[in-house]
Formats: structure tokens, sequence, C-alpha cells
């Protein structure tokens, strides 16, 4: 039997894998069993959603936890039952030890009145200040990882939509994704110990990469 925490996570659709995928690709509405495929569909489900996102979130909009849903739920909502609802199973990735699954509903609680209520609208106009402010909601959203799969990905729409509010373009994170993927992963351990300057120093780049190939 399956556990997650003091949970038992048996029965839930979320903990559960694909039949024929050797458990590598979690229990879908599509019945895919590849990675590869999985991870093709999902780009271009997001590639999608974003045009919808990009309409919808002016430069005046407030961010909430709600949204955050909304977004996880609008992107993944064709390929799991589950999208936009907090996770309850326990993860970890890489090392890193994310929330635990009973946590997520107050820590997003608590990362709505805090960190979003702090940081958006993020109109910030100096470029340092973007950073910073991108970096600390990314870094944290990362650590508590609302949701069983798509957090990273989830993370990065909100930065983008928040840098689009401070006049950016569309932030361009293919260096963390190549060269900085190492950084990107001990930034986001540093983060653990309140410290965002490795972020911010990761999304400083991003943002200039970003302006440069306008």
């Amino acid at each position: 039997m399956k556990k997650a925490g003091r949970y038992d996570v048996s029965g839930l659709v979320e903990a559960q894998f694909e039949s024929g995928s050797d458990e590598r690709v979690l229990r879908n509405r599509l019945g895919i069993q590849s990675p590869m495929e999985m991870d093709v569909t999902k780009t271009r489900a997001l590639e999608t959603a974003m045009v919808g996102f990009v309409g919808r979130f002016d430069e005046k909009h407030c961010f909430v936890a709600a949204d955050i849903r909304e977004i996880h739920r609008c992107w993944l909502g064709g390929i799991y039952e589950w999208a936009g609802e907090y996770r309850r199973v326990n993860v970890s990735k890489g090392g890193i030890p994310f929330a635990a699954a009973a946590l997520v509903p107050d820590l997003m609680a608590e990362f709505e009145s805090g960190i979003l209520a702090r940081y958006t609208p993020c109109n910030f106009k100096d470029r340092a200040a973007i950073a910073r402010a991108l970096a600390e909601t990314h870094v944290e959203l990362v650590l508590i990882h609302p949701f069983r799969e798509g957090n990273g990905r989830a993370a990065r729409v909100l930065s983008i939509l928040r840098a689009l509010q401070a006049g950016l373009p569309l932030l361009d994170f293919s260096l963390i994704a190549e060269e900085k993927k190492q950084d990107y992963f001990a930034a986001v351990q540093a983060g653990l110990d309140k410290d965002y300057a490795p972020m911010e120093r990761l999304f400083a780049e991003i943002i200039e990469q970003s302006l440069a190939s306008m």
C-alpha cells in the first residue's frame, strides 16, 4: 500500500500511473504511455493556454492562489482529471524535499497573503526589483510544489505573466533548461534557507536574454 505521510493514497488517481507506461507516465485522460509523447502533449497544451492567459491577466491584475490553480487547470485539464487541484501525495525531486501534501493549502494561503500580495501586480520599474520579485515568488511556489505535476512550468507561466506586467517581453527560459540547469536547481535549494540571491541572478540573466532576443 502506498503512503504519503500519514495518508493512504493508494486510491487517489494522482498517485496512479498509466497502464503500460512502466510507472513513467501518470494516469491521464488520453491514455498516453510514452514520457516523450506526454511531454510534447503538455508543451502544446501550454502553448495554446498561454494565448488565453496573456489576454486574461492584465498589468493591473493582483494574482492570488486561485489564479495559479486556474492556470494549472486550463493548461492540464484535458490531460489530468486532478488538474488545478492541490496535490495529496508527497513528492521530491533532485534531493529537494517539497512541502508535505497536508500543508499545501495553508502554505498557498500564506503565499497569497505574503509574497503574492507584496509583489503583484509586478509593476516595478527597476530591473533589479523585477528580478527580485520574480525570483522570490518563483522559488517559494516551486518549494511548495502545490500540484502533482507541472509545478515548474506553472511557476514559469506566473513569472512570464508578471514580467509582462512590468513591461518586459515574454521571458525566454531556455537558459535554465540548458546551460544553467544545474544553477537553477542550486538556486531552488538555496531558497530553502530563504536565500534568493542565486535565483535573482538567474532571473536577471533571463530578463537580459529575453530583451536581447526581441
